[in-house]
């Protein structure tokens, strides 16, 4: 009896295995990049440790920001080689102009970066809060639902305000052109 449920055991483990190793070699790519057409990838600024920015903060000057430390590039380097181990294309990349955020998209290693207003972040009153959502809408309102996803990295508050979803430093939504409708995204789904 006992050698019976060992044999069971080893064939299951045997049969899980092959499972396995057929799924990794599934063409996952064109699946994944398939997936993103017509979607914007919100992404949150990898970590930058504090809370906020200093009371002396100016867009102009990254000495006076919250910026990223060593940990928060790794983080960077690591989502921008995950997304192009998936090969995913955006048609677009666009950034806050706060540096956290320039330098996260810079890290990520995906393609040129477009510093854009409307991603800024206006918590603390740094921006203009309706002014920068009535330019964020105006940009995903002229995107088109048939092109390749965009990627915009920018800040907790912008992504809330938007999607309605709260995410961690390096966090990402996928928000859908056409239905306006948002979920949190996770790395190990790709």
């Amino acid at each position: 009896m006992i050698k019976t449920r060992r044999c069971h055991c080893r064939s299951w483990l045997i049969t899980l295995a092959l499972l396995w190793s057929l799924i990794a070699c599934l063409p996952a790519a064109a699946d994944t990049t398939e997936r993103f057409v017509g979607t914007v990838l919100f992404m949150r600024h990898a970590l930058a440790p504090g809370f906020g920015d200093p009371d002396h903060f100016s867009i102009k000057d990254c000495n006076t920001q919250r910026n990223l430390d060593e940990t928060g590039r790794a983080q960077a380097r690591a989502i921008g080689a995950k997304l192009a181990a998936v090969d995913i294309k955006f048609s677009a990349i666009y950034s806050s102009y706060w540096c956290r955020c320039l330098e996260t998209a810079e890290l990520l290693g995906l393609g040129t970066v477009i510093p854009f207003e409307g991603l800024n972040s206006f918590f603390q009153n740094h921006a203009p809060q309706e002014a920068t959502l009535a330019k964020l809408r105006q940009k995903l309102n002229s995107l088109s639902p048939s092109a390749p996803g965009s990627l915009m990295v920018t800040h907790s508050v912008t992504i809330r305000a938007i999607t309605g979803i709260s995410v961690e430093s390096g966090g990402m939504v996928i928000y859908d052109l056409k239905t306006g409708t948002a979920r949190e995204l996770s790395l190990l789904s790709l």
